[in-house]
């Protein structure tokens, strides 16, 4: 069977996927290899690339999700980048769903960081600044109001007309949203009790003196080495957790960099996602003076988050 994108989305309500995530990440069962990574050349065309992302847990289900990233496609107006999600049985092998791989990933991303809120931001979080108005904006907005009382969200983007556009659609269906234009950036950081952020950046658009007491930053958007969303010092100021030590202190530049320059060490990551699901880091609740202490959740992604989300789909099917 196969599962499009938006038989995908509908299958995987937020309460419903952040669960899945975290019982995933409570287990110890779960393989998760690194991820595989080719060049493929393509005559005439700038080289392609492969990515592998292979998952399973024994007697039960094994998922891989394939991603095309293939630059010339723009000149031929396709997508450069496509993926698909094969969810085969555990038992005997055998496909059982086939589902769209660009809704999968951007769902569990949004889903990673809401969880990941619900250990980190203060229960009482009510202001939300979305930073980034692109597709995964779209989804963390929902992810994160699903796990907090969010009342207020403002948007901001170098784009304008990205900001409004989606700040429309919020308006829409009954979000109390707003523009954040440039000017007001600095100022909208300083009160947001969430700051989430999915951008394609390579010089931070939030930093640390920004953040004030008991805030939570969530950095969705650096995914290698040369990208950073954030400044050293907001790594210096907070407590900061990942969804995984390897792929966080090997893919991004928020880490990568601030550790390179000698203004942390690898020690300051204090916990993994699976750490504060299996109840082995206490979060939030368990730093000195909780109230007030600013959190940082970096994510890069993990196979096991495609896995729950492709077994909660295959479940959900209509």
């Amino acid at each position: 069977m196969q599962l499009n994108a938006d038989q995908v989305q509908h299958a995987l309500p937020w309460a419903s996927l952040i669960e899945a995530l975290s019982a995933i990440f409570a287990r110890e069962d779960v393989c998760s290899p690194v991820r595989h990574h080719h060049s493929i050349e393509v005559p005439g065309e700038p080289t392609a690339t492969l990515l592998l992302m292979p998952a399973w847990i024994e007697g039960e289900y094994v998922g891989v999700k394939q991603v095309n990233v293939f630059p010339g496609n723009n000149a031929r107006h396709l997508p450069g980048l496509s993926s698909h999600y094969m969810l085969s049985c555990g038992q005997s092998g055998q496909p059982l769903a086939l589902l769209d791989g660009n809704e999968l990933t951007a769902r569990r991303t949004a889903a990673a960081s809401a969880l990941a809120s619900r250990f980190l931001s203060r229960e009482d979080a009510s202001s939300l600044l979305m930073i980034g108005a692109g597709r995964m904006g779209r989804r963390l907005i929902p992810a994160h109001m699903s796990v907090r009382p969010i009342q207020t969200v403002r948007v901001w983007d170098r784009n304008a007309a990205a900001s409004t556009a989606l700040v429309a659609e919020l308006r829409s269906s009954g979000i109390d949203a707003q523009v954040c234009h440039d000017a007001q950036l600095q100022e909208a950081a300083g009160e947001a009790d969430i700051i989430s952020c999915a951008t394609l950046a390579t010089e931070p658009v939030v930093f640390g003196d920004w953040l004030k007491p008991g805030a939570h930053l969530d950095l969705v958007g650096s995914f290698t080495p040369s990208m950073r969303e954030t400044d050293n010092v907001a790594m210096q100021r907070c407590a900061v957790f990942v969804d995984t030590m390897a792929g966080a202190l090997s893919e991004t530049g928020d880490l990568i960099m601030p550790i390179r320059e000698g203004a942390i060490g690898a020690d300051k990551i204090l916990a993994e996602l699976a750490e504060l699901c299996r109840g082995q880091h206490g979060g939030r609740a368990a730093l000195a003076n909780a109230d007030q202490a600013v959190t940082l959740f970096k994510s890069v992604g993990d196979s096991r988050e495609d896995l729950a989300a492709a077994i909660l789909a295959y479940r959900n099917r209509g």
